[in-house]
């Protein structure tokens, strides 16, 4: 009897244990997440930061995780943040606020840290580029800027906010071609994000500007510049009266996008976390707000298929560069 006892009260002593376990699990899964780090690889006032911040913004207020700090780490396209992100190898607590410039930067800036080292997360946007140039610019539409442009390609200076193998270089690139500018000719200036590009513009340091509309809406709002033309399929509600390039007869379309990724080697639960909060930010009403605000298409995806994403624009990337000379 003694021994039936002992063995019931064991029993019983478990199965509370048991059940405290599972209700501390239930109550933390409900909880905000907490301790998240996001890191900017370019400037502040980019197209990354944009994201990121607003991102935070988003899961604090929708209450999904408290205390998210945002910082910056600029230098060598993005690939300065990539390397100090593979560094941190098992840091769950550490994301990077990334997208098709840090693809191509690291073939052009020779990076030893690498996507495929990274654990992808999520993609989260997807961006129209645009042509855009300052509001006492000569050229009043995309057919202008062209025409100037095929008469003195290195004449012309175009800036972008990525280093070359950027989205904000491959999109002169690709437009270069597809009007028959040798893309060599092109003399492209990089600046660190659009924080950087966007005095460059006004200041009519550059003759046009190949970047995100998204990072000149407020400029554009206010009058200081003006789009000539959006690179995507069809116009883009904030810029209802901006033709996209195959309106005006210019045969391209391209799209940037932006997404996160963290360190190697996470856990399965720090990966979860992450994956959680931005799914749970992704289907917030203050997620769908911004995503109209800012003119973003909506891209989400998480884990492995942003991985096989990665995967098969990292391979595009290199076939461009190649063609241009940029990567072996």
């Amino acid at each position: 009897m003694l021994l039936a006892s002992t063995a019931l009260l064991a029993l019983l002593s478990m199965t509370a244990c048991g059940a405290t376990a599972d209700q501390k699990d239930q109550t933390d899964a409900g909880k905000p997440a907490t301790g998240l780090r996001l890191m900017v690889p370019n400037a502040a006032g980019g197209g990354y930061d944009t994201t990121a911040r607003v991102a935070a913004k988003v899961l604090e207020d929708a209450k999904i995780a408290t205390g998210v700090q945002v910082f910056n780490l600029p230098g060598a396209g993005g690939t300065v943040g990539l390397q100090r992100t593979v560094n941190e190898k098992g840091n769950g607590k550490l994301a990077m606020q990334m997208g098709l410039g840090v693809v191509g930067a690291t073939y052009t800036s020779k990076s030893k840290a690498t996507l495929t080292q990274t654990t992808p997360l999520a993609k989260l946007i997807e961006e129209a580029g645009a042509i855009v140039v300052p509001k006492d610019s000569p050229y009043k539409t995309i057919g202008d800027l062209v025409t100037a442009w095929k008469a003195n390609p290195k004449g012309l200076a175009v800036g972008g906010g990525s280093s070359p193998g950027g989205p904000d270089h491959l999109l002169p690139m690709q437009l270069a071609q597809a009007v028959g500018i040798n893309p060599k000719d092109v003399n492209f200036v990089s600046y660190d994000g659009g924080g950087e590009l966007l005095p460059a513009l006004l200041g009519s340091k550059i003759a046009f500007g190949a970047s995100g509309f998204g990072e000149f809406l407020d400029q554009v709002q206010s009058g200081q510049v003006r789009v000539l033309a959006v690179t995507s399929e069809q116009p883009v509600e904030a810029l209802k009266d901006v033709p996209t390039l195959k309106s005006s007869g210019i045969d391209l379309v391209f799209t940037n996008w932006r997404g996160i990724v963290a360190p190697p080697e996470i856990s399965a639960e720090d990966k979860a976390v992450w994956i959680d909060a931005l799914t749970k930010m992704h289907d917030s009403s203050e997620w769908k707000a911004e995503l109209t605000k800012h003119g973003w298409t909506d891209a989400f995806v998480t884990g492995d298929e942003f991985g096989k994403f990665l995967t098969d624009q990292d391979k595009a990337v290199a076939d461009i560069l190649t063609k241009l000379g940029l990567a072996a």
